[in-house]
């Protein structure tokens, strides 16, 4: 039985799951689809609810299971075809449920212990540490996996019967041909992960002490950084032609002129552009929030972009996405993906790893070859520590050969 062969193909009303066809499309109109890719959406949907009519499924018992049951019915089409349609009818359920006020049940999905202590742990890192959530998607691999491998043996989990010489035997049997940098965030999520079951009442004792250290030497490298010349190069690489080169200008001024992180470009928001003080807010590390001067060249970006480049959206995100749903960006990746591209357009080679940091170093460094103390960096740049900010005295490699002795020739003469 093909789409047409269901009852209704004259595209009249069926029943409660067509009337919430077209409410469902509103969505996808407003975030800026194609239209062409609103139009299979409307038909993936409005066939879906033809076929819970001919199988007389009840508008109440829909659930996941009737999804994967209608787009398994032609097993002859592609993977890509298939995962679009099953993409649509999620959402189309999700629609359902939270939209349109109908009380759809979800498949019964009993969450593992494991996983429910995992997630106990992201909620208590969340909302009583404050950590921002590209913490949190850093840390909570290392749990997931720590908290598997507990529950491997026996199956179960039980908190209260950790010892400090499993959790040791762990970190060096899986930092075994690890990085350092890998070894030392895995320690970094145990110790935190031992605090809160101790903070909980699920050990007796705080076993995080037991986590050995991972050294890394402080300061051990200078930063990356690029020349003045190479970033003014790259500021101008983008096409301001264009909605998306418009907004890839400004990114790349925030992240040039004031220094920030590429998680703080993503999370600025419409109302933290404050036109008429002259100054932006910026979500730092910790919520906290900072305000910034709004440059004449950052704030002139900025207006092109809103103005010309942005488009009408319901996201208060100020960067959208240039491909529907135009929806905030993604996250750092995606700003890094910014950087890389105009790097590439600019030929700017640096000598190591590309990321949106590169712009942050590289303010750093012009600032203090320009004679910037570290504690005028370390307020442009927001460092909590003078720690942080100590690494770029490493990059003023003029100043250095002025106080350093010169090394003595053959015999010891000069």
């Amino acid at each position: 039985m093909t789409t047409n062969d269901f009852p209704g193909s004259d595209g009249s009303p069926l029943g409660p799951v067509d009337t919430h066809v077209e409410s469902f499309l509103t969505h996808f109109h407003a975030a800026g689809y194609a239209g062409r890719t609103v139009r299979l959406k409307r038909s993936i949907a409005a066939s879906f609810a033809r076929w819970t009519m001919h199988e007389q499924v009840a508008v109440d018992d829909l659930n996941e299971s009737h999804i994967v049951a209608f787009v398994g019915r032609s097993p002859r089409r592609g993977k890509a075809q298939v995962r679009f349609e099953l993409a649509t009818l999620r959402s189309f359920l999700q629609h359902l449920r939270a939209e349109a006020g109908v009380q759809i049940p979800a498949l019964p999905i009993e969450p593992s212990p494991a996983e429910e202590l995992r997630c106990r742990y992201v909620d208590y890192l969340r909302s009583e540490r404050g950590l921002a959530e590209n913490s949190i998607r850093v840390y909570s691999p290392y749990i997931r996996d720590f908290l598997r491998q507990l529950a491997s043996g026996s199956g179960s989990i039980s908190p209260a019967g950790l010892e400090a010489l499993t959790v040791q035997d762990y970190l060096l049997h899986d930092i075994r041909g690890r990085s350092s940098e890998y070894s030392r965030l895995l320690a970094t999520a145990l110790r935190s992960f031992l605090r809160f079951l101790f903070l909980r009442g699920e050990t007796a004792i705080d076993l995080s002490p037991s986590v050995p250290m991972v050294r890394r030497w402080r300061q051990g490298t200078v930063p990356t950084f690029i020349s003045s010349e190479e970033v003014e190069r790259a500021l101008s690489a983008p096409d301001q032609s264009t909605p998306g080169g418009l907004r890839d200008h400004a990114i790349l001024l925030l992240l040039a002129r004031l220094g920030l992180r590429a998680g703080e470009v993503v999370a600025l928001e419409l109302s933290d552009i404050r036109w008429r003080a002259g100054e932006i807010v910026v979500r730092g590390k910790g919520r906290v929030l900072d305000r910034l001067p709004l440059l004449s060249e950052v704030g002139e970006a900025l207006a092109a972009y809103l103005r010309s480049g942005r488009g009408k959206s319901e996201s208060r995100r100020v960067f959208l996405r240039t491909w529907a749903p135009r929806i905030g960006l993604a996250g750092h990746a995606a700003v890094t993906h910014i950087v890389r591209k105009a790097l590439a357009k600019a030929e700017v080679h640096p000598p190591k790893r590309i990321a949106a940091h590169l712009f942050r170093h590289s303010l750093a460094t012009r600032m203090i070859r320009n004679g910037a103390s570290m504690a005028e960096i370390s307020e442009v740049l927001r460092h909590r520590s003078q720690n942080s900010t100590a690494i770029y005295a490493k990059v003023a490699f003029e100043s250095l050969r002025g106080v350093a002795r010169a090394w003595p020739a053959t015999g010891g003469e000069r």
